[in-house]
């Protein structure tokens, strides 16, 4: 047991160490102090940028409303800029008009967090353009398009980042706010698929976004990490073909776990014969040699149950409990 242990701890400051080595990398070089591993809680009187990295929000969204009355509950200040009323056909406005957004609301010491709002489609095009994420900690909350800035933020060396909606119900919003302000949350129950534990840095994402980001400098390290995948609209078939690419390119080999969250498709898009989802998740991912579980309360539909990138967590593939350690 201790010899796992030791084992365990070599992997996550390898995964820690790779991260750094890759953000100095893109910096050339740059400030050699330690950093952080998480950003300063939330206080009353904390700041809070609303950022649309992808898509322009829909007419009448009250998503905006909600969080402003959300973060004033909580002593907050949502900020608001004029870029989140910005149209460029499905976009939020001209790709670098959106990088200027995300750089400002990044790089201002009077912000403490980001909400990426919008999502869509989008995100990695401000990646493309150039931003250079730095690699000081930094509260960002998305999900879906946005696990692209999610994962880069890793890949960079920057802890902060939460997957999770800024939407849903008071149970779901108190979650994330917990994490927010330093608090502990309760474990996340899935359903067991494949025996054993497995400890390591959390890394979580859509499917399909993470798997576009293959071959690019911002998908993280995964060698050691416990692995949270959901995904929309896409049907078994699809799943298939990107979990092959994984399995092909070689990212799995050295994932310490699987967490599988929510898969949600179009039911005539499996005829008599096919593989159902569970079924094409379960032979892509249930021959690894590792812990997995299924049915987490994670991704598109309700509830979408946050979870913080690079946290150190315990997946336990007996029970189907996944919960984070003490950082």
């Amino acid at each position: 047991m201790q010899r796992r242990r030791l084992l365990q701890g070599a992997a996550s400051l390898a995964f820690t160490a790779a991260a750094l080595s890759r953000q100095k990398a893109h910096a050339g070089g740059g400030d050699d102090r330690p950093v952080p591993s998480s950003p300063p809680p939330l206080r009353p009187g904390s700041r809070i940028a609303a950022v649309a990295p992808g898509t322009w929000m829909e007419p009448g969204d009250g998503t905006l409303a909600l969080l402003r009355q959300r973060c004033r509950d909580r002593g907050w200040t949502l900020l608001t800029p004029p870029e989140l009323d910005g149209r460029w056909r499905w976009f939020s406005g001209r790709d670098p008009v959106r990088l200027q957004a995300l750089r400002q609301a990044w790089l201002d010491p009077r912000v403490d967090a980001l909400f990426y709002v919008g999502a869509g489609w989008g995100s990695a095009r401000v990646l493309e353009l150039g931003w250079r994420i730095p690699a000081s900690p930094r509260w960002c909350i998305g999900f879906s398009d946005c696990s692209a800035l999610l994962l880069a933020q890793l890949a960079a060396g920057s802890h902060g980042g939460i997957h999770g909606s800024l939407g849903g119900s008071s149970p779901q919003w108190q979650r994330l706010a917990d994490l927010l302000e330093g608090l502990s949350v309760s474990p996340l129950q899935g359903r067991p698929q494949r025996p054993g534990i497995a400890e390591g840095p959390l890394v979580v994402s859509n499917l399909t976004i993470a798997t576009s980001l293959i071959g690019t400098p911002w998908l993280p390290d995964l060698r050691g990490s416990v692995l949270v995948l959901e995904d929309t609209g896409e049907a078994p078939y699809r799943i298939d073909r990107q979990l092959t690419q994984w399995r092909s390119s070689g990212l799995l080999r050295g994932v310490a776990g699987i967490g599988l969250g929510r898969f949600s498709w179009a039911r005539d898009d499996v005829l008599p014969g096919d593989f159902s989802m569970e079924e094409i998740l379960l032979e892509r991912l249930g021959d690894l040699g590792i812990p997995l579980i299924s049915d987490l309360a994670v991704g598109h539909g309700a509830p979408n149950l946050a979870l913080p990138l690079g946290r150190r967590a315990r997946l336990d593939g007996a029970t189907g409990l996944l919960e984070l350690l003490p950082s």
